[in-house]
């Protein structure tokens, strides 16, 4: 078997805010169907990292591709069509509060498909029983719990069955056992049959360790370790063993 596409590359990527080096001189891709994990302190470029992916900043130096695409020389029109092979699972959920689960799970296909309201209906409750909360459709999201507010967050960026999937701080808020419940569901999502490609931002070692199939550790805009969960383990570098023998909470 010939090797699989790279669904994410970025090409010496450097991005600063003002005298501020958020990244400096990245490069990584990400195959098709796999899991990266990408892992730092806070306000080590995490987050900039998933920004600078979807398009909502732009790199000052070096070049980003999905899908062999680069974006940024794409117009609006363009990102929006890149965009929509995406899914994006934010750090605080940001469901819509004054609808139901389902219909927050509707939101996207209304707005971009040309589904019937019977294919919405249907589409929603099978993607709502992916992420195990069927029979929720009319609950309210502030009836949910922290967990159960997550998965149906999920359930909206799964709405499309997005190729590529970008998950901001999985855990985030979560006890132990529910934050193994999403990571299992991201997990399933990766091995299906459709085998959504995956960048997951977190901090939690736990749950990096379930979900990743490669990790990047960025310290002060820098690569520093990258590799297997083994290779890090491995690694000379100082602060990458310092933080995976942290507890990385979530």
């Amino acid at each position: 078997m010939g090797a699989k596409k790279a669904v994410v590359r970025f090409e010496n990527v450097s991005k600063a805010f003002g005298e501020t080096k958020v990244l400096q001189d990245v490069s990584f891709e990400v195959e098709e169907g796999r899991a990266l994990v990408i892992l730092g302190r806070s306000g080590t470029g995490k987050s900039v990292t998933l920004k600078l992916m979807i398009g909502l900043l732009k790199p000052d130096h070096g070049a980003i591709f999905i899908n062999d695409k680069e974006i940024d020389g794409l117009d609006s029109r363009g990102i929006s069509e890149v965009r929509r092979k995406m899914g994006f699972l934010f750090q605080s959920a940001a469901l819509f509060d004054s609808i139901s689960v389902g219909e927050n799970v509707a939101f996207p296909l209304r707005r971009h498909s040309r589904l019937s309201e019977e294919e919405i209906r249907e589409k929603v409750e099978q993607t709502l029983a992916q992420v195990r909360l069927e029979g929720e459709y009319d609950k309210m999201p502030a009836d949910l719990s922290g967990g159960m507010r997550k998965r149906a967050a999920m359930a909206r960026a799964m709405a499309f069955d997005p190729a590529l999937l970008l998950v901001d701080e999985p855990s985030a808020g979560l006890d132990p056992i529910t934050s193994a419940e999403i990571d299992e569901l991201l997990i399933e999502l990766k091995s299906g049959k459709k085998a959504t490609t995956l960048v997951v931002v977190t901090h939690n070692i736990p749950s990096a360790k379930r979900i990743a199939d490669e990790v990047i550790m960025l310290d002060k805009g820098n690569v520093i370790a990258r590799g297997s969960w083994q290779d890090l383990e491995k690694s000379d570098n100082k602060i990458a063993r310092q933080f995976l023998k942290s507890e990385g909470g979530g």
